[in-house]
Parts: structure tokens; sequence; C-alpha cells
């Protein structure tokens, strides 16, 4: 990590007050088996919870996961969680404030996890993930041959429903397949965050790993903001900075604290 001689970093280290948004897995913490593996790390959480506790920073934590989830892998009082990319939002206030209506989401999404399941149920290798406001595909042991048939007919299934078009969204990735409403976008979560807590003159501030978080760090810039990409340097990213590693991220966060 050497972030010290850059303009964008020392714009970080000179502010008096930071807005600071964070992913989870691959960005605070490296993945787990499954997205229902519920892993405490006492660590993290006393760094989290130092850092919240000053009043320099303001904390976020944005993550794919179900905000029950959230809540288990960070129980500090006071950093607003958002879960399902901020559909379900815990306040700092400890008020759980959900974006949509959940009864008008989940039936639809209940026809196509039925189809889901019984693509699924032949391979082993899959793993089926009912977050509630969405339902994700994990295909992360099974061969690639079989990951594109079952993908391929997995998106059929929606497209025969017609959800895409209307207030559903497809999220992909490496073996990876989501169908989840619209409103499921961190760029979207971000500006309304920032709209509704405002923190004048604070520096917004986004760390994250992957695609669903370049949607955040693309409004991030928009608000003259610094987006931070975790994972091996790209030129197809619209962050400014780098760090290589969770582990890095820890340690950029560390010294934040150490002035």
């Amino acid at each position: 990590m050497n972030l010290n001689d850059t303009f964008d970093s020392n714009r970080i280290r000179k502010s008096a007050t930071l807005r600071i948004f964070l992913d989870y897995d691959g960005t605070l913490a490296e993945f787990a088996p499954t997205p229902d593996v519920i892993h405490v790390d006492s660590e993290l959480i006393d760094l989290l919870g130092r850092l919240n506790s000053h009043q320099r920073f303001q904390l976020a934590v944005i993550s794919g996961r179900r905000l029950s989830h959230v809540r288990a892998l960070i129980p500090v009082p006071g950093i607003l969680l958002g879960g399902t990319y901020g559909i379900e939002i815990l306040e700092p206030s400890g008020e759980i404030l959900e974006r949509l209506e959940f009864e008008k989401i989940r039936p639809k999404l209940e026809v196509i996890k039925l189809q889901w399941v019984d693509l699924v149920h032949p391979h082993g290798n899959f793993y089926l993930e009912d977050k509630g406001w969405s339902i994700a595909l994990h295909a992360k042991y099974a061969d690639q041959e079989t990951t594109d048939l079952v993908f391929s007919k997995a998106r059929l299934a929606i497209q025969q429903a017609n959800l895409e078009a209307s207030s559903f969204r497809i999220l992909g990735g490496h073996k990876f397949l989501e169908l989840a409403p619209q409103l499921a976008n961190k760029g979207l979560t971000v500006r309304y965050l920032l709209s509704r807590y405002p923190l004048e003159g604070a520096l917004p501030v986004y760390i994250g790993d992957d695609d669903k978080d370049e949607e955040a760090f693309e409004e991030i810039v928009k608000h003259s903001g610094i987006a931070i990409k975790v994972g091996p340097r790209s030129s197809d990213t619209v962050a400014q900075l780098n760090l290589d590693s969770p582990q890095m991220v820890r340690q950029f966060l560390e010294s934040l604290l150490q002035g």
C-alpha cells in the first residue's frame, strides 16, 4: 500500500471530515465459502468501532448481503448499514428503513425461485441464495460448461416472465447471477444517502472491489469524492486509487485513525 504521494490520497488525509462508504465481502474481509457463512471478526469490529467513535469520520457499510447478515457481521451501534445493495437500511438511530414494498417484490421473485430450484437440483455444485429482496445463483464450485448452461436457462426464465423489462435487473459476476429490484444499485444508494444525510464539507470516499461497487464509484466521483478499488490494478475502473487486498484496506483505515 502506498497512497501517500498522490493528489487524491492527500485530499483524503487533509480533509477535516470523511464520509466513508465501505463494501464488505472482498473489501473489508475475504470472501466466505458461501454467503450464509457469518464469521464475526473481532479485530474488524474494533477498527470500525474506533472509526465510528471519531468525530472526523462518518461510516456506512453497503453490502450485497441481506441486512440481517450485515448486522451480525458488524454489531457496532451508530454505523449506517445497507443490505441488498441498499434496499434495506439500518439507520444510525437504529431504525430500519425499507426503500421498497416487500409485498410487491416478493411474489415475482418466488415464481423465478421455483424454476431456479428445479434448474440447480440435478447439479450438486450450485448454491441458491434467497435474500428475501433478491435471489442469486452461485456456481463457484461448478465447472464452466455446466455454469453456462444453467445460467442461460436461468436468464431465459427471467425473460419469459418479462421481469427484467419491468422493475427488476440482472446482476452478474464471475459464476454469479442475481435477480434483484432495479433499486438494488449501490450507485443509487450512495446518491440517496448523500441526499438523506448531508454532511457539509465532508469528503465522500467509497471503497469496494467489484462491478456493483463500480456503480457507486461513478456516483462518488460525480460528487467530487474519491473511489478506491480493492484488488489487482485495472484500467477498467473509474476509481482513482487502488488497494491490493482487504488487509490493505484495514491498514489504510487504521492509518487514517493515526492522522
